[in-house]
């Protein structure tokens, strides 16, 4: 898998993520059960605990977006791609899927402890990619 290839999966990740709980909201609108925007930042969640997972699965997901897309394309402009991206892009990818995973399971210390690992290990991976780039 390219760097650019893994940046393509991981925009599906964040499209399935944002879908998984945007879709259920529109036949409560269409239906008349909510407003258009009962789901305000500002005001409590009416949401069930497993679409507010995904939400927060899917910031999780965009907060960390630029950093691996900004190392994929300044790999790629510095034609290391295939050096230093390729090799750990794959795992950036299949890490974020498995933080996300963990976000929908759950909430107990374990999962909160794997999400985390994931997190970390996708930093790292990224960290990697930049200490790669510049030597």
């Amino acid at each position: 898998m390219t760097g650019f290839e893994a940046v393509l999966l991981y925009i599906v990740v964040m499209i399935v993520l944002v879908l998984s709980y945007a879709l259920p909201r529109v036949p409560q609108v269409l239906m008349g059960k909510n407003k258009p925007d009962a789901w305000g930042r500002d005001k409590p969640s009416i949401d069930p605990a497993i679409l507010v997972r995904a939400q927060h699965a899917h910031a999780n997901a965009v907060e960390n977006f630029p950093l691996f897309l900004g190392v994929v394309v300044i790999g790629a402009l510095m034609n290391k791609s295939a050096a230093v991206i390729d090799p750990l892009a794959f795992w950036v990818v299949h890490l974020r899927i498995m933080q996300a995973v963990m976000h929908l399971i759950g909430t107990s210390f374990w999962l909160v402890m794997a999400r985390a690992t994931f997190f970390l290990a996708q930093i790292a991976l990224i960290a990697t990619m930049v200490w790669g780039l510049l030597h």
